[in-house]
């Protein structure tokens, strides 16, 4: 999508975490964070913690929810743990353990279905007055968005 916009893209994996794993401090993190939404353009991929994501959500012109069963979420850190055993995962930091990682990711995805996805679902669609909203709810729509940019924008 980058490449379609010409926005820069930012991996929050690659800038909450060092080489090799280790986590920088929440405070730091959150200080990045900020610098990023002052930008003028941007495109954030990755969740970060809540009170990242709701400013993140608030600052964005764009949201782009991928809002799919959470066995496809599941399903897709599985596919990128096994990948990850041959080759580093596009946006993690370099020779990350991609175990850990995937462990955590494995966490994070349950807590943001119980957690998050209900409040994001009722933001989206309150916001989708005042922002461009791409709310996709199916592989068929995520597989068309993905290869096909230029019919959403």
């Amino acid at each position: 999508m980058t490449q379609v916009t010409q926005l820069p893209l930012y991996a929050l994996d690659k800038i909450q975490y060092l080489p090799g794993g280790e986590e920088i401090s929440h405070k730091e993190y959150l200080k990045l964070h900020a610098e990023l939404l002052k930008q003028d353009t941007w495109i954030i991929d990755g969740f970060g913690c809540m009170q990242s994501a709701w400013e993140r959500f608030a600052a964005a012109d764009t949201l782009i929810y991928i809002d799919l069963p959470l066995v496809w979420h599941f399903l897709w850190v599985t596919k990128r743990l096994f990948k990850g055993i041959f080759i580093n995962p596009e946006g993690w930091s370099e020779l990350s353990p991609i175990l850990k990682g995937s462990i955590n990711s494995y966490r994070v995805l349950w807590l943001c279905h119980k957690k998050l996805s209900p409040a994001y679902r009722k933001f989206v669609n309150d916001a989708a007055s005042s922002k461009h909203v791409y709310h996709l709810t199916s592989i068929k729509t995520v597989k068309t968005f993905l290869v096909d940019t230029d019919a959403f924008y």
